[in-house]
This record gives C-alpha cells, sequence and structure tokens, in this order.
C-alpha cells in the first residue's frame, strides 16, 4: 500500500491556514477533479476522495489537532479523532463547504444531503452555506446607525439551469453507480472498516443523470451582487449582524443560506468608548481654570457648553448626561466624561515671567490645598 501524502500538501495550503482560506482551497480543488467534470478519469476520481478525505480532517478542531500530533496514525486504530477506525462519515466535510459553517443552527450537510446518519433529499436539494464578513465603521456611525452597501462573492442559482442542476428542465435522477445508490462507501484498513459518504453522489445514493455544463450538477455558480445592510444604533465591535438568505444559494434548488457581518468599529481621534460611555481629555486654559468661565466641548451631537468654577484642578471631570451611546440592552443613552486638563503656557515674554513671579509671591499656602495636603502625608511617610 502506497503511503499517504500529508493533508496539507493534498489540499496545498500551509500548516497555519485559516478555516476560511482551506474552504476556498477545497472549494476549488474538488471543483476542479469532480467526477461529473471528468467522467472516466479514475485518477481524477481518487484525487476528489482523497481531497474529501484531507477537508474532512482539517476542517474539524479535534481531527486536526489529532493530526497535527500523531499524523495519519491518529486514525488508526482507535488512536484518535473519528471513534477509533477513520473516517466514519465525511459529511463534515460538506456541512462547513455546503451549510452551517458560520451560523450554526442548522442547515448543515446533514439536513441537506442525508447519509450515514441521517436521510438526505433524494432530490438532492440542500441548504446554502453560511456567509461571514468583516465591516468597519466610524464611532459617529455605531452611534447613530446607518446603512451600508456591501459587495458579497457567492454560490448564486445557476443562469444557465436556473438552479435545477440539469441540462434540461425536469432532468432525470439515477442510482449512483460509484456506490451503488447506498450513498455511503466502504473501505477496509487492517481490521477496520471505514464508512464514508460517497463523494460522487455526496450521500443521496442518486445523481443527475444529465448536469449541467456550468455548474456540473451543483445548481450554484460564483456570482457577486450589491445589499444594502442596515447597522442599528448602539452597535459595537465584535457585534454580529445577520442578513437573511444573502448566504450561498442551495444546491439544486435548496435555500439560501444566511450572511453574517462582522462589525469593528474605528478608533476616535477625540472620544475613547466603554460600553455606553463616551470619555474625553479635554484642555483647559490656566486662566480658565484659576478664575473660572464657560467652556464649549465636543460630543457626538455636536458642541455643548459647560460652567467650569473658578480653581477647578487638573483631573476633574464634568459628566454630561445622555451624550454617550445608546445601550443596546437597555435602550437608553450612557454619558459622556470630559475630564480637565489644565494646560500650562509654554512661551511668556520677560514682563508676563515678571508678572507671573510677583503673582507667585502674592498667594498664600491657603490657595495651594493639593500641594499643603500632599507635604503633610510626605512629612509622616519620612517620620521614623
Amino acid at each position: 500500500m502506497s503511503e499517504k501524502k500529508d493533508y496539507y500538501e493534498v489540499l496545498g495550503v500551509s500548516k497555519d491556514v485559516e478555516a476560511s482560506a482551506l474552504k476556498k482551497a477545497y472549494r476549488k480543488l474538488a471543483m476542479k477533479y469532480h467526477p461529473d467534470k471528468n467522467p472516466g478519469d479514475t485518477a481524477a476520481e481518487e484525487t476528489f476522495k482523497e481531497i474529501g478525505e484531507a477537508y474532512e480532517v482539517l476542517s474539524d478542531e479535534e481531527k486536526r489537532a489529532a493530526y497535527d500530533r500523531y499524523g495519519h496514525r491518529a486514525f488508526e486504530g482507535g488512536m484518535g479523532g473519528g471513534g477509533g477506525g477513520g473516517f466514519h462519515d465525511a459529511s463534515d466535510i460538506f456541512s462547513q463547504v455546503f451549510g452551517g459553517a458560520f451560523g450554526g443552527g442548522g442547515g448543515g450537510f446533514e439536513d441537506l444531503f442525508g447519509g450515514g446518519r441521517r436521510r438526505r433529499d433524494p432530490s438532492g436539494k440542500t441548504r446554502g452555506a453560511d456567509l461571514e464578513m468583516g465591516l468597519e465603521i466610524t464611532l459617529e456611525e455605531a452611534a447613530e446607525g446607518c446603512e451600508k452597501e456591501l459587495k458579497i462573492n457567492h454560490e448564486a442559482s445557476c443562469k444557465t439551469c436556473s438552479g435545477a442542476g440539469s441540462k434540461k428542465k425536469g432532468g432525470g435522477m439515477k442510482s449512483c453507480t460509484s456506490c451503488g445508490g447506498r450513498g455511503v462507501m466502504m473501505r477496509q484498513s487492517g481490521i477496520f472498516v471505514q464508512q464514508t459518504t460517497c463523494p460522487e453522489c455526496q450521500g443521496n445514493g442518486q445523481i443527475i443523470s444529465d448536469p449541467c455544463g456550468d455548474c456540473h450538477g451543483t445548481g450554484t455558480t460564483e456570482q457577486s451582487k450589491r445589499i444594502k445592510l442596515k447597522v442599528p444604533a448602539g452597535v459595537d465591535s465584535g457585534n454580529r449582524l445577520r442578513s437573511t438568505g444573502n448566504g450561498d444559494a442551495g444546491m439544486r434548488g435548496g435555500p439560501a443560506g444566511d450572511l453574517y457581518v462582522v462589525l469593528r468599529v474605528k478608533k476616535h481621534d477625540v472620544f475613547e468608548r466603554d460600553g455606553s460611555h463616551l470619555y474625553c481629555e479635554f484642555p483647559v486654559p490656566f486662566s480658565v481654570a484659576a478664575l473660572g468661565g464657560e467652556l464649549e466641548v465636543p460630543t457626538l451631537e455636536g458642541p455643548s457648553s459647560i460652567k467650569v468654577p473658578a480653581g477647578t484642578q487638573g483631573g476633574t471631570t464634568f459628566r454630561l448626561r445622555d451624550k454617550g451611546i445608546k445601550d443596546l440592552s437597555a435602550g437608553r443613552k450612557g454619558d459622556l466624561h470630559i475630564e480637565m486638563h489644565v494646560e500650562v503656557p509654554t512661551k511668556l515674554s520677560s514682563e508676563q515671567k515678571e508678572k507671573l513671579r510677583d503673582f507667585a509671591e502674592s498667594i498664600g499656602e491657603e490657595n495651594s490645598p493639593m500641594q499643603e495636603g500632599f507635604f503633610e502625608k510626605a512629612k509622616r511617610f519620612f517620620e521614623f
């Protein structure tokens, strides 16, 4: 028996490949070596089975971890994944490629094709895969809500066959010759018998008798389209929005999957966000801090005035109620916290310096309460 190839080499990916790139590599190879596209080519059929086996392992976190540690030995004699004895059901491959890959909650290959653990729809109808993409928005857009236009690449209903998968309307089905209509294939390895979902019919036991030349019987082809997405007020980085029905189209007329959009809010130049609250460091002139006055400070809704009492110290924080961001769960807005940073003049004329020295000599210790309190604490600290 020839030595099994490295699964990463089979799919043409590196060992640190991410799930999305792994899925893309599998899709490309599966389409290239699909038996419908290579009729009578036994080498292509073997390659198709090989890449399916590789993807089944590498797309499963536990199996991949076992494979990275033990190699192919992980699946011999019950050493690692698969419940002892190889690949018990290759439908896990297609659950990630054709359904339920991101959204969880149903619509995976088990619901689509049927097979070892559950009977599939004999017509071959399958739910399309869920898709996921990222979207970056500004803090203002997160606070107010917005509508975005997105361009997505997805598997859409084949225009040639209208999603039927057949060359002609109402095309028929025939028993799969690879598995004899059983939907599964058996392979013996030593004393163990490995059962895998038939890669030819994906567990249906039947295949389309006259597959469409463009989609090769799947009923879908890769296309791009633009959609509009409403972003509600109050969202934050990491929130996911679902756009129903905008994932991959179902195979052979099955329902479409969903699109999940993961949000990322850009860092703001002025404000920092903590949940529904906003924080801002604001420079206050030395004269206003000492004498008091009125300052115009920024908010997401525009400028707002605050009164600064005479003798305001650096670090003093003013709270503006309901000037933060809407809390999605509570439904109310947070607050805006303005922290005062007293600005000390850096360029003084000789005359200004002289006047400042006279001013410093004229004030007593009662006008420096923070300094007085600090030295009292320091004195106690150094006493023995």
